[in-house]
């Protein structure tokens, strides 16, 4: 049974906004986890309001809470990026997903399935392959993971791209392809260790910025499973 139980009677002006949701989304939580912190770029999504709705999820409460704290971290610059708000947030990025040495919340999947909690790992191959079956391949390849969380969420953004692109050709069977590799993407891979890290992040982070980044992501990868028809991660423990 298709995801939307029948692509061909889905209005496809909804699946389109949705899809569209998701690209803008996933990219953009990808952007801010995968990079170091930019203090423009920063600077400017919060003149712009961009954490005062999200284009997807926003039913879920954990995206809620994940936008709440985005502002709050907003408004302590009035606006704008003063120089201490910025070198906390730095501060709070390296300790949490670089690590002068423990990383206290590692952003790459092979580190949860791994004893010794190594890289390179049976995952980042996984991931590796899907990345080319859709024409992609990361720019620092085997110098970094691919297994990234920032990555394996851009990678969601493209999904949607592609999906949106079958959607205007008016391919039925193209949008359920996608769909069905969303699915098994998100199944495979994210919804099976984004949970510990977030929690990782929620025990660690300084900054109510990294705090809100953890729980939109999961919320917004709730309101995606619900939407695939996948088993539901928890929402996050207040």
């Amino acid at each position: 049974m298709s995801v939307y139980e029948n692509v061909e009677l889905e209005p496809f002006e909804l699946l389109g906004e949705e899809l569209a949701g998701e690209a803008l989304l996933f990219g953009l939580l990808g952007k801010l986890l995968y990079q170091e912190p930019d203090r423009l770029w920063l600077a400017e999504l919060v003149r712009d309001g961009v954490f005062e709705e999200a284009p997807f999820g926003m039913g879920q409460k954990d995206v809620q809470r994940g936008l709440s704290l985005l502002q709050d971290w907003g408004r302590l610059g009035n606006g704008s990026l003063p120089e201490p708000v910025f070198k906390d947030l730095q501060s709070d990025y390296f300790s949490l997903f670089v690590g002068a040495g423990k990383v206290l919340a590692p952003p790459w999947e092979s580190v949860y399935f791994s004893e010794e909690r190594l890289l390179f790992q049976e995952q980042t191959l996984a991931v590796r392959a899907w990345y080319r079956r859709f024409g992609l391949e990361i720019e620092k390849l085997h110098q970094e993971p691919d297994d990234h969380l920032g990555l394996e969420l851009a990678f969601l953004a493209h999904l949607a791209s592609l999906g949106l692109a079958e959607l205007e050709r008016q391919d039925s069977d193209g949008v359920e392809a996608i769909l069905n590799a969303q699915r098994n993407f998100v199944q495979q891979h994210l919804l099976r260790w984004e949970g510990e890290w977030s929690g990782l992040v929620l025990e660690h982070a300084r900054t109510d910025f990294y705090r809100g980044l953890a729980r939109l992501t999961h919320g917004a990868l709730r309101a995606l499973a619900i939407q695939l028809e996948l088993s539901v991660p928890l929402e996050i423990d207040s």
